[in-house]
This record gives C-alpha cells, structure tokens and sequence, in this order.
C-alpha cells in the first residue's frame, strides 16, 4: 500500500474533503467527510470491501485532504471538485435531455405561459418536470382551454387582438380587454391547477366538448375528448397520505458489489410525475455516501429542488438538507418515512432501481469496456502509466486553401466536448500537412491541462514531425501515431508497428478518437469555407441566396467556379445570361 501509514494517523477529526490521486497524479476519487480521520481510514483498514471500492483503493497512491467549516461547506466542495476533475471512480452522471417544466414569471405585470427545459434560479415559479406518458403542451393547452391565460411571447404592445383572444383562449391584457386584477385571478386559478389545489379544469373541458358536439364541431370535441384524458391520468397519479408536503423525490440504489443503478421518483402537486433512472459507478465507502453523492449531482443537473427529498435508508441528513437549503433558498427536509403514501413511494423507487439495475448490467459492461476498460487496456498495450486523458488532433483543407485542425478530447475512453479545440492555421503556406500539424502541436502544448497521451492522425512521417515539436518544447508526453491504411499504431524510436486485432478495444477507442477527430475538423473547414465563400458571392450583382446555392452546388471546387466560362455558367440550370456574366467578369476583374 503506497499510502503512507503517517499520513493517515495526521488526519484531523474536522469535516472536509478528501482527494484521492494515482501513480501520476491524477484525482481517481473525491469524497466528503464528516470526520476525516474516521472516513478515509476506512479505505485502508483490512475489512472485505466491494469489488468497486478495493479497485480504487487498489489505484490510490497518495490523497489530499481539505477542511471544511461544517458538512454543509464539504458537501458544496465535493459537488466543486467532481465537476472540475471528473474522477473515474465518482458517480459521472451523463447529462440527460432534461424534462420540459411550465415557467411562469410572477414579476411580469402579465405572466405568459412558458415551455422550458432550461431552469434557472430567476425568480419564476417552475412546474413539472412533464415525463413518462405526460407531454407538457397537452397541459398548455387544457389552461389556455380551461383558463384562458396568455401564452403569447410577445411584449404587451399589441394594437388589435389576435385570433386567440377571438377563439376564447386569451382575455387579451395586451390590448386592455380585462384588468390586472382580474388577471391576477387567472393566474392565481392556473397555479393552483399546476400545484394540485383546483379541480375546476376537468368540468370546463367537459363542458366545452359537449357544447361543441351539440353544435356538431366533432373536430373540436376530440381534441376536448383527449384533453379530458390527460387529466384523467393526472387524476390517477394522484398520491395520498402525502400530508401537506406536495412536492417530493424519492431516491433508492440498487447494487450488484460492482455495476450500480439510482431511481428517483418524481411527484409535483401531489401528483406521481414519473421517474428517472441512471446508470452508477460510485466507489464510495458506504451506500449512504454514495447516495448523497449521487443526490449532489442529481440537483447540480437540470432538475428542481422540491420541499421534501426521502430516502430508505437512514443517515444524518442534516448536512445534505443544509446544502441543498442554502441552493433553494428555501427549507429543504430529508425524511426516512416508514409507512404511508411517502414509503410507498419509496418502495416503487427501490424496484425501478433493481429492474434498471438488471436490465443495464451488460450494458453497463460493455460501456465500460470500450472506454474506461479500453483506456487500461492501451495503457498495458503501450507501456504508459495512464490514458485518462487522450488528445487527437487532426489538419482538414482543400489543395492547401482554408487550413484548419482539429484537437478533441477523451477523458477516461469518452468524448469530452466541452474540452475540444478549433485552430486555424496561422503561419504555414501551400499544402503541407506536416507543418500543419507542427502548428498545431506548438500552440496546444503552450497551455491548458496536459494529456496523457496525444494521437497523432497518420504514420511515422506524421508522428516523427509532432515529436520532434513537442521535444522542442521541453514534453515528453507519450505520442502516437494511428495510420488508417491498416490500422496500425506507431510509436516513437520503433521502426515496426504494434498491430492489434479488429476486435480489440484498445484499437477500436483508438480510432474513435481518430475518427472523431476527422469528424470535427472536417465540420470546421466545411463552415468556414462556406462562409468566406458565401462572403465572396454575396459581392456579385444580381446573385443571391438561391443562385448562390445554384452556383456552389454546380461547382463543389470554387476554383472550377472562377475559371468557368461564360456559356458554362449559363448552362447551369437557374442561372440566366446576365448573372453568368456577371459572375465571370466579377472573377476577372479579380485576378
């Protein structure tokens, strides 16, 4: 065990967080504490661990640690730090197409109804998340419906109503046809609608689809028909014995000692809104912490804080309620309910989350397969010590014309999208894609994080030019090269290359990297050329949008465009007599 025996009795009984690091340095693990010396000893005492945990402890060679005023200020940090460093061993959940709410925006003199998936800590009143069989533009329209309230974006300027306010859907406040007062009231019915405390709603719609039937508007009585479905099911997801706390996420784990899954149980309202499930790989000392981790980023995602979170298993709360407190601006209780509607709760979150669990567990092996698995097993292939961080770069350009690269990311075998990088070739002339890649390589290695190893598109003569820049600088950063022809991979100072089998993860995380890049740096050039080739068209008398497109659809290389003659132009269909001059004699005129 690396981790020096001093070390560990040196840790305070203060809260705080620990930094768990790797041979190289890398942060594999952070993790918060009540009492230091108590958490982080339990990694490295002699008791049978799950095999997810000994793996990390296995991968420990040092730890940091670092005091915190309270839990509170610890849980904040952690969320801080599993952000900025990614740790492989942390719970990473994937960010998920959020859920769409209902936004209304009580410092308008007029609230609107709005449709975002986007929530921000502005002021508005949120309601939803609308998930699982419940689409939010059928509750919109049973408001506009039931309730007549705005939905219209636009700013209260209007001279005459529109045809919303003709068909009953709006009082129209923009042009002064109800009061604010009066208003206030429609909002005030519509928010007690949304939060489960007005049941008017169901009687409106089954009024309107009876007149509208009586006067044979079948069309519309349908559409009334299915809005009086929708409440239907709203009705049925009704939860009782919630007591007067309408808004509550229940929270479960479920865990096979090496894969894991998380469920949470959504109700707004009063109402069962549906559940989310997600795939876990937490390397926590205990169930309990890993639950709170898990619970950290839940919320730091795009998903609202309710007035009461549960959970089965008992822990102190008290730091985590604080935490999430002080992000609401408003009490948060943690409950650990026993019986009742809130336990029931509870019991379909632990089963979803054992069903997830079961389902996902091969695809949780392959997932880890091809990226984490496949970093570990390059490592071996290439005798480096990590490949946490991976960087590719690649040269895209037409005959030496709009150079441009590409340098992407893979941090522990995935896309890191928010790390890639656009460059512009700067100072090479012609067509020469070795001194492009030397550019590239000299203004990447002057800053930002350093990878752990850099994948250079092409052969020995590729990997030899980025080398020898890189050693100008100073590096000894483990490089590559990735030739596509047969797919080998070389290495510095080895005149044979290391062929890997078709199947091999390794190769395959190798040429997604590569190919990704390919991918990126391609989109750039094709964007950029397209705008400076756009720009200069724009230029020419009598060619606009439409005829621009003619043009470069008919000439895919400008270069054949600028030398065409005047009957070529002509012949492209679309293009008449006067524009095909006018192209040519722009063209000329430019030499």
């Amino acid at each position: 065990m690396p981790v020096l025996k001093e070390n560990l009795d040196d840790l305070p009984d203060s809260s705080g967080v620990y930094i768990m690091k790797d041979v190289t340095g890398k942060v594999i693990y952070v993790g918060k504490a009540v009492v230091l010396k108590n958490r982080v000893r339990q990694y490295f005492n002699n008791s049978p661990k799950q095999v997810k945990v000994q793996a990390m402890v296995d991968n420990i060679d040092s730890f940091e640690y670092i005091i915190t005023l309270s839990e509170k200020d610890a849980l904040s940090l952690e969320a801080n730090l599993v952000k900025k460093y990614n740790p492989r061993y942390n719970i990473l959940l994937k960010d998920d197409k959020a859920s769409p709410y209902i936004k209304i925006d009580l410092r308008q003199e007029f609230p609107t109804i709005e449709v975002t998936r986007r929530l921000k800590r502005d002021g508005a009143r949120y309601f939803g998340p609308y998930l699982n069989g419940l689409r939010v533009w059928d509750i919109v329209a049973v408001i506009r419906n039931a309730y007549g309230m705005r939905t219209c974006p636009k700013k209260m300027t209007a001279k005459r109503e529109c045809l919303n306010y003709h068909i009953g859907l709006c009082p129209a406040p923009c042009t002064g046809k109800i009061t604010k007062a009066e208003y206030d009231k429609i909002v005030k019915n519509v928010i007690d609608f949304l939060t489960g405390k007005d049941c008017k709603a169901e009687d409106i719609i089954k009024a309107k689809m009876e007149a509208a039937a009586n006067n044979e508007d079948f069309e519309r009585a349908i559409e009334y028909r299915e809005q009086l479905k929708m409440l239907e099911l709203l009705k049925s997801r009704t939860i009782s014995d919630l007591g007067k706390v309408l808004d509550v996420d229940s929270f479960a784990l479920a865990s096979n000692g090496v894969y894991g899954a998380a469920s949470v149980n959504v109700v707004r309202g009063g109402k069962m809104m549906g559940v989310y499930n997600y795939v876990l790989g937490d390397a926590a000392a205990t169930d309990a912490e890993a639950l709170t981790s898990f619970v950290l980023q839940y919320y730091a995602g795009n998903h609202d804080i309710p007035d009461e979170i549960c959970f089965g298993m008992e822990f102190d709360g008290s730091g985590l309620s604080d935490y999430l407190s002080a992000l609401k601006g408003k009490k948060v209780e943690i409950t650990f309910p026993k019986r009742g509607g809130k336990r029931k709760l509870l019991a379909m979150a632990e089963k979803n989350a054992l069903d997830y669990l079961d389902k996902s567990v091969e695809k949780q092996r392959r997932e880890t397969n091809m990226t984490v698995g496949a970093a570990e097993r390059l490592c071996s292939v290439l005798g480096i010590a990590s490949a946490h961080r991976i960087e590719c770069y690649d040269i895209s350009h037409i005959s030496g014309t709009d150079k441009v690269a590409s340098g992407v990311v893979f941090i522990n075998g995935a896309p890191s999208k928010a790390d890639y990088r656009k460059y512009k070739i700067r100072t090479v002339e012609g067509n020469n894609d070795f001194a492009c890649m030397a550019e590239v390589i000299k203004r990447r290695l002057g800053h930002g994080d350093l990878p752990d190893l850099i994948v250079i598109d092409g052969g020995k003569g590729q990997l030899s030019s980025a080398l020898e820049i890189m050693e100008g600088e100073g590096l000894h950063i483990p490089m590559i090269g990735l030739a596509k022809r047969e797919e080998e991979v070389y290495l510095p100072n080895r005149s044979e290359p290391i062929v890997l089998a078709k199947s091999d993860y390794a190769l395959r995380l190798l040429q997604r990297i590569r190919d990704e890049a390919h991918r990126f740096a391609i989109t750039y050039h094709r964007n950029l050329r397209s705008k400076r080739l756009t720009s200069e068209l724009d230029e020419i008398r009598g060619v606009g949008p439409k005829k621009r497109e003619i043009l470069l659809r008919s000439y895919p290389n400008f270069a054949d465009l600028k030398a065409a003659s005047v009957a070529e132009l002509e012949a492209i269909n679309g293009i008449d007599g006067n524009t095909a001059r006018a192209v040519y004699q722009y063209f000329r005129e430019k030499k």
